[in-house]
């Protein structure tokens, strides 16, 4: 939008004519070399949507292009039944969608309670470019996609409807661990110039209440991006992230000189240490990356695992996890 962009131009502006020297000369230093670029990361064993990702990476394209790209995959994989069409739906029978994107210089986009589209990241990433806002949700953000040409589409496949079907003969919310809390792709990445984008979509947990709204489409709780240091997302149960700001905690650990795995595991800490925290009874997960093109992944238990693709290696990690 022209409004943005005046901004933009007046923030460059303002910082070129009003900053300290001590820090006229850290903009002069030369920037962090990124050892492992490009390179991408994503939650779980999700080959490929990292795949996807990093052939927009090898071609040359832009972290966030991948990002867009391999999320893109899970949300049209009708057998991921955590992401996109397919996904199990809320209480009342309706998938609904929550996705967020971040760029490396700071712009967001989010989408939650979306209905009826299959790629909530893309519609995140309009959201970004195209208005004044960070977050669109629920009627407002399906007429947003409709307008963008985007048609309606009905997200509940016959595969989901019997697994809802069979919830309600007992209508019992107890999420197992690691498959109702298996709920989101979480990518980073960093392209051949050194800058980091990441994504998050997921359609929540199964059968939960209509309405609600977890970590993912969330800045700072479910993604976080700081180009200068690196990048997190989260997955899990949302609420518990939430109640941390995981993501954001995890880059500003690695920004105070944490590496990327003990960042990951110190914001799982902060979780399980909690007083009165039932930790047992869910999963909470983080992957992260830092400039240099470092990576780190831990959940709260065994099962969660982190895919990696660079110099033409597609690999999933089985992370480790908090020992209680």
């Amino acid at each position: 939008m022209e409004r943005r962009g005046f901004i933009k131009k007046s923030s460059l502006l303002g910082i070129s004519i009003g900053i300290p020297s001590s820090f006229s000369l850290n903009l002069k230093e030369p920037k962090t070399v990124i050892k492992n670029s490009p390179v991408v990361i994503a939650t779980w064993d999700v080959k490929n949507a990292t795949k996807k990702a990093w052939d927009f990476l090898k071609n040359g394209e832009s972290s966030l292009d991948a990002i867009e790209q391999g999320c893109m995959i899970e949300e049209a994989d009708e057998n991921n039944q955590s992401v996109g069409k397919g996904g199990l739906p809320d209480s009342d029978g309706n998938v609904t969608l929550d996705a967020c994107i971040m760029d490396s210089i700071g712009n967001c986009g989010s989408v939650v309670f979306l209905k009826n589209i299959t790629h909530a990241i893309s519609i995140a990433r309009k959201i970004m470019e195209d208005t004044p806002h960070v977050m669109l949700a629920g009627e407002g953000a399906e007429s947003f996609a409709y307008s963008l040409g985007y048609e309606k589409e009905n997200l509940l496949t016959e595969k989901s409807k019997t697994n809802w079907l069979e919830w309600k003969k007992t209508s019992k919310y107890k999420p197992i661990i690691n498959i109702e809390n298996h709920d989101t792709i979480g990518m980073l990445a960093i392209d051949k110039n050194g800058d980091i984008a990441g994504g998050c979509t997921t359609s929540g947990l199964a059968y939960k209440m209509s309405g609600r709204v977890g970590d993912s489409p969330i800045i700072g709780s479910g993604l976080f991006i700081d180009n200068e240091v690196g990048g997190a997302v989260a997955t899990g149960l949302g609420e518990e992230v939430v109640k941390t700001v995981g993501s954001f905690l995890v880059v500003e650990l690695m920004k105070n000189g944490y590496s990327p795995q003990k960042a990951c595991e110190e914001a799982i800490k902060r979780i399980v240490s909690k007083k009165n925290s039932n930790y047992k009874d869910f999963q909470v997960a983080y992957i992260a990356i830092n400039k240099k093109g470092e990576t780190g992944s831990y959940s709260i238990h065994k099962g969660f695992s982190m895919t990696k693709y660079n110099n033409d290696t597609n690999q999933n990690y089985e992370s480790d996890y908090f020992n209680n």
